[in-house]
């Protein structure tokens, strides 16, 4: 018999996560950006966690936070109701729905508070995730980090009406 998968929790973010969230922030660049981004440009990247403002975006907007088994391996950031500031998931766990569990959450919770769309400074990696949930690109955009220069694309995705949204998807 194959041993069971655990299931993925969700939850708001807590302090006390801030030093995993980091941590998940850092891998997940190192590991998964490679192909788009210099070493140098990862780098810089990695460094917006030393800023206070990475840990202000946690705690002020509305942060979920993924878990297995209790520890996080993903969280997600909603900045100002419709822009998705920070969303980054363990590497260990890349491709295996984290990072939809949390972007849907995101969705339903967003659309219950009123927003008609969604936006995000998308890298290039994440770009197929995105365009998978239904986002289009808007524009290019070259965001300066240090002495560092990180391409990036702005994308949104419309949403429904609140009269048009049902509870499953």
């Amino acid at each position: 018999m194959g041993q069971a998968v655990p299931k993925p929790g969700l939850r708001p973010f807590l302090p006390s996560d801030l030093p995993t969230l980091v941590e998940i922030f850092e891998e997940s660049i190192a590991e998964l950006t490679g192909e788009d981004y210099s070493e140098s440009q990862q780098e810089a990247w990695m460094a917006l966690a030393e800023d206070d403002s990475f840990a202000e975006t946690l705690a002020k907007g509305l942060t979920l936070v993924a878990t297995l088994e209790g520890s996080p391996v993903g969280f997600i950031a909603l900045k100002g109701g419709e822009q998705i500031a920070l969303f980054h998931v363990h590497p260990a766990v890349a491709g295996q729905g984290i990072g939809t569990m949390l972007y849907d959450a995101v969705e339903k919770l967003a659309g219950a508070r009123g927003a008609t769309r969604l936006v995000a400074e998308v890298s290039d990696n994440a770009q197929p995730f995105f365009q998978k949930h239904g986002f289009q690109p808007q524009r290019r955009n070259t965001m300066p980090l240090g002495d560092e220069w990180l391409g990036t694309t702005t994308m949104e995705k419309r949403l429904a009406p609140p009269e048009d949204r049902t509870l499953s998807s």
